[in-house]
Formats: C-alpha cells, sequence, structure tokens
C-alpha cells in the first residue's frame, strides 16, 4: 500500500523539481526552504554507491568531523578505568566508568549518542555487543571510538563527529547539520562528508562509484543533488 503524504508535505514536494538533478548549494537552499517541521529538523545526505556489500573490501565504514558541527549536544561515555577514566572526565565525557558501567548498560541504560572504549577494555565492552550493536554505539577502531587517545576521540564526538557506513545495499546516509544552520554552514559539511566518501573509494570498484545522491530534512522530501557539484 502506497504511502499517504499529509498536505504540508505535498506541497513541499511541489517546489521540487523530481526531474532535475540540483547543484549541491541549490539543494541545500531548497531543502531549507521547503522544510516544514515545527522543530529544528536534521538535514542528512544519502549517497546510492556502486558497490558491492557482500565483498569485505568493498563495505565502507569510518568517521569525520564535521568543520560546522550537527547542531547537536552529543551524550559520551567512556569505558575507561584509572588514569585514563580520569583523562576521559578532564576531557569532557559525560559518564565514565568500566565494570559498574558495563552492568548499568547491560540493565538497559541507553542514554548517549557515542561510546568510547580503550583497548584494554574491549574485552568486557564486548560482553555487552549485543546491545549496542544493534543501536550503532559499539566501539570501534575504524571510526577512532577504541583508542588510547580518549581526549582527541571525546572532544572530536563533542565538536561534530559523524560516523558512516554503507548497508546492505551501498547506501550511506549522513546526517550533516540542522535546518536552522546557514546555507554556507551545511554546504561546508555537506562538501566534508562528500570529499570523505569519494576518498573511501574501494579499489576494487569499476566504472562510476557514486550513482545518486540526495538531501533532505527530516519530514521533508529529498531533493538530487548533481554528483559532479560534490
Amino acid at each position: 500500500m502506497a504511502k499517504k503524504h499529509g498536505k504540508k508535505y505535498v506541497a513541499a514536494l511541489e517546489k521540487v523539481d523530481r526531474t532535475k538533478d540540483y547543484t549541491l548549494e541549490e539543494a541545500t537552499a531548497l531543502v531549507k526552504e521547503i522544510d516544514f517541521a515545527g522543530f529544528d529538523a536534521t538535514v542528512e545526505i544519502a549517497f546510492n554507491l556502486n558497490v558491492d556489500t557482500r565483498q569485505a573490501d568493498q563495505q565502507l565504514r569510518g568517521a569525520v568531523v564535521l568543520p560546522n558541527g550537527t547542531g547537536k549536544d552529543q551524550t559520551v561515555v567512556v569505558f575507561a578505568k584509572g588514569d585514563k577514566a580520569k583523562e576521559a572526565e578532564a576531557a569532557g565525557a559525560d559518564v565514565v566508568g568500566d565494570a559498574e558501567l558495563i552492568k548499568r548498560v547491560q540493565d538497559g541504560w541507553l542514554d548517549f549518542d557515542v561510546a568510547i572504549a580503550t583497548p584494554d577494555m574491549m574485552a568486557q565492552v564486548g560482553r555487552i555487543g549485543r546491545v549496542l550493536g544493534p543501536k550503532g554505539l559499539m566501539p570501534n577502531p575504524k571510526t577512532g571510538t577504541v583508542t588510547m587517545d580518549v581526549t582527541k576521540a571525546v572532544q572530536e564526538s563533542k565538536a561534530g563527529k559523524v560516523t558512516y557506513r554503507t548497508d546492505r545495499d551501498g547506501n550511506v546516509s549522513v546526517p550533516v547539520g540542522k535546518v536552522s544552520f546557514d546555507a554556507d554552514k551545511l554546504v561546508g559539511n555537506l562538501k566534508t562528508i562528500s570529499e570523505t566518501i569519494v576518498r573511501a573509494r574501494p579499489a576494487a570498484v569499476k566504472g562510476t562509484y557514486v550513482k545518486h545522491v540526495s538531501i533532505a530534512s527530516t519530514f521533508g522530501p529529498s531533493v538530487n543533488v548533481a554528483v559532479d557539484s560534490l
């Protein structure tokens, strides 16, 4: 059954030329114009890539710090002990702990956005992988969240670090800020994540790599972006 959209969505959609690939700047301005949410909606970019995610070497996963932040205050927890726990606290982590923090998460507490762990804690953190994994919160070296440099990891997470990974169909979706951001700040963030995805092109990919790109606000219709404008 086809999804029925409300009047505000339909009115917004009428302002979008579905046959056109807009430049990044045009698309950004349009997404801001047609947003109708009653709150400061998140803007997200979506890439459809020519990758075969059945092959391990064609799966993208990583992280990047957006130059203008995400507009969201990230709650960061750190699994660490001793001096590294003190370092995490000094860096601005919201919650720091070892066994007792693991137990708290095990008991169902998941009120945080980013989880960081020192390598020596990963054997214990692995026990709550079934809880953290489905929420995308499991610390991972590829995203810089398993590290001895907890100060850098905490500060980057607080500053606007976002993670990206391909789904099984080769799509990557990444939040890039809020509708309230100035257009040039959104464009700056969009260019940063676009350059990161392009640089991450797997060596095995032949021909066209980025097949399609679009941006949209939380409830607004998507706007197609010309790949060559990235």
